[in-house]
């Protein structure tokens, strides 16, 4: 462990570690462009000069490719030092455009601090600057070349670390260039990428351009509903509407890094048609009104259909909070149906995983990474689980052999980051004994017999959700018994169903009552209920999310509920013409307009309570309790282990 000195501070740290990292490690930053932790080093943009005072390597070194060493003596405040970096800050500079005001990046880019920093005010330089014609790169990324400091920074993301083969960098000299050959969309579903990783603003995100500085975002810790994967991201909401969403890191999720669908699949989230008012009978109506009128709805069905005809259905698309109290409010009427899968596939294969997987055999992020094998089972995983493709590929980097055991023609679009050999049978692939070999498999679509069979290999297993929080229906389904709506629906067992952020299959409810709705998009299920309650998105709600492998997260609100003031509605306005200018309202209120939607589990609470429940204000209890001070900025927790009594160790 070499032991060396930073501006008078002792520091330890592992070999390897670059004098760079060993400064971050004890709090002191060196100003950098080019290095960062997810990439190789380049040394590019000869910013992070350190000086050596004494030890095995002296005078001006590039801190983030100088291994650490014993007896190192480093200063990052030297004059020499101090002066070479303001000298590269000026180079820099010299071509950069003096854009800050207008460019989308300013508030968040780093060369705005280090200019700052480094105390380069004057420009001395006469000379006429450096012009590049900008690309179109399709309709999420916009290009300004102009502001490149040629750090690398993108292009070693996007080839080495995506695998992205349409863009690149040319040119020599002064005039290098970083782009596409020919104008058109980026081809990699992890593009986005750019925006987060450019230094400057060279890449920003097209869809929320010249909407709200950096600082007038409202943020917080947020994961990823797209998928099962459950990459964490920050949401960047202003005025009500989420702007942007960037890549947050975890380690032992999905890094630094989020894909295009992550990042660029919001506009649901801000819809000014979005259900936002409770419903009774078609007219709007108070929220409490419509819950006296749902409790109102199920007692008469239970006293004339009986318990037993009435089903409560969820989906994946409920936190782990309004899971649980779905399972409390059909114990509330007792004898009735608890659903929280669609069909019949999507039941067995969670319910599978949830009781196959345990701490040793579900592989995360690391165990991919480091696998010397990997078989992906007849699954499309740029479309299940796209981060894991990143995971993938940086085992075949590393010298694993990746197979495709009986899997469809993969899409042109769904190109595969990494080379891999197609086989028919797992028992072709060569795991040899199951050591450091990982099966990726979707479990959604799979014969619960067939996912035993995965399991009984030895290799860890990676068992893909339909949903992003359908583990946690699995373990649910496990512990209270549910069953798939499809089933109920075509055996003709129940008559009646509440909904809570249902996807019901339009052909079998056309015979079904549905008693009560409650859902943030409309459906046809939300159209045929004479009860409908607006329920609140994973932006607008505090949750907790179980991802494939079994990794419990917490979630926090990032803005309030309600209409995007660029949505409202021409009521909200003080006249017609104000609405129209898109001004404004000038009318004082004190509720936010649109902003009755709640939280799915407080709606199922006041349920419960109105059917002669008990008061419910904490929705994690008993052996889910333990989530309830789940740190969200924090990399989650297994729950294979904390839950006591869990019904797989039981049986």
């Amino acid at each position: 462990m070499p032991k060396l000195i930073i501006d008078d501070i002792p520091v330890e740290v592992a070999p390897g570690t670059s004098v760079l990292e060993a400064a971050r490690s004890v709090g002191i930053t060196i100003p950098h462009f080019c290095y960062h932790p997810a990439l190789a080093i380049a040394a590019a943009c000869r910013l992070c000069a350190v000086k050596l005072l004494d030890g095995p390597v002296k005078g001006i070194q590039m801190s983030c490719s100088l291994p650490a060493q014993d007896g190192m003596v480093v200063s990052t405040t030297d004059p020499e030092a101090l002066r070479m970096r303001q000298l590269v800050i000026e180079w820099l500079m010299m071509n950069h455009p003096h854009d800050c005001p207008v460019c989308d990046e300013g508030g968040e880019c780093l060369l705005q601090d280090f200019t700052i920093a480094g105390g380069h005010s004057r420009r001395r330089y006469q000379g006429k600057k450096r012009t590049f014609q900008n690309q179109y790169l399709g309709e999420t990324i916009h290009h300004e070349m102009n502001r490149c400091i040629e750090c690398y920074r993108c292009v070693r993301f996007y080839q080495d670390y995506a695998g992205g083969t349409d863009f690149g960098v040319t040119g020599s000299a002064g005039r290098v260039y970083f782009g596409r050959f020919q104008e058109g969309a980026l081809e990699s579903p992890f593009s986005g990428n750019l925006v987060d990783i450019c230094p400057t603003g060279v890449f920003t995100d097209k869809t929320g351009r010249f909407r709200a500085r950096y600082w007038d975002y409202e943020f917080a810790p947020s994961v990823c509903q797209h998928c099962s994967v459950g990459c964490n991201t920050a949401p960047q909401s202003f005025q009500r509407e989420t702007i942007k969403i960037v890549g947050r890191r975890n380690d032992q999720v999905n890094g630094w890094f989020i894909c295009d669908r992550a990042r660029f699949d919001k506009g649901y989230l801000n819809d000014p048609q979005r259900p936002r008012e409770a419903r009774l009978d078609g007219a709007t109506c108070g929220y409490d009104v419509a819950i006296d009128a749902a409790a109102k709805e199920i007692d008469k069905f239970v006293a004339q259909n009986g318990a037993e005809s009435l089903a409560f259905v969820g989906s994946s698309r409920l936190s782990l909070e309004g899971m649980t109290l779905l399972a409390q409010l059909a114990r509330t009427v007792d004898g009735s149906r608890l659903c929280y899968f669609g069909n019949e596939e999507e039941l067995a294969g969670s319910v599978a995983a949830a009781r196959l997987l345990h701490e040793k055999n579900s592989a995360y992020l690391g165990d991919i990474e480091k696998a010397e094998c990997i078989a992906l089972y007849a699954l499309d995983l740029m479309e299940e689980g796209p981060m894991l493709a990143l995971a993938v590929r940086k085992a075949f980097l590393a010298g694993a052999q990746i197979y495709l055991v009986d899997g469809d023609p993969i899409p042109a679009r769904q190109k595969l980051p990494f080379t891999f050999t197609a086989v028919a049978t797992l028992d072709e692939v060569p795991f040899e004994g199951g050591g450091r070999g990982v099966v990726i498999a979707g479990a959604g679509k799979k014969d619960a017999d067939l996912l035993d069979q995965l399991a009984s290999g030895g290799a860890k297993l990676v068992m893909l959700q339909p949903g992003p929080n359908a583990m946690a229906g699995g373990l649910l389904t496990l512990e209270f018994g549910g069953q798939a709506f499809s089933e109920l629906a075509s055996a003709g067992k129940i008559k009646g169903v509440v909904c809570f952020e249902a996807d019901l299959p339009d052909g079998l409810i056309a015979d079904i009552e549905i008693l009560a709705c409650a859902d943030w998009r409309t459906s046809a299920a939300a159209a045929k209920a004479p009860v409908f309650l607006p329920t609140t998105t994973w932006v607008e709600s505090d949750g907790t999310a179980i991802n494939y492998e079994g990794r419990a997260q917490r979630f926090q609100r990032t803005r309030v509920p309600g209409l995007p003031l660029r949505g409202l509605d021409p009521k909200y306005y003080g006249s017609t013409a104000d609405a129209v200018a898109e001004h404004p309202p000038r009318l004082h209120r004190r509720e936010v307009p649109g902003g009755a939607e709640r939280d799915a589990w407080r709606v199922m609470a006041q349920l419960i309570e109105r059917l002669g429940g008990r008061t419910i204000e904490e929705p994690l209890t008993g052996r889910w309790s333990k989530l309830k001070d789940l740190d969200p900025e924090g990399e989650g927790v297994r729950v294979f282990n904390l839950l006591q009594g869990d019904p797989r160790t039981e049986s």
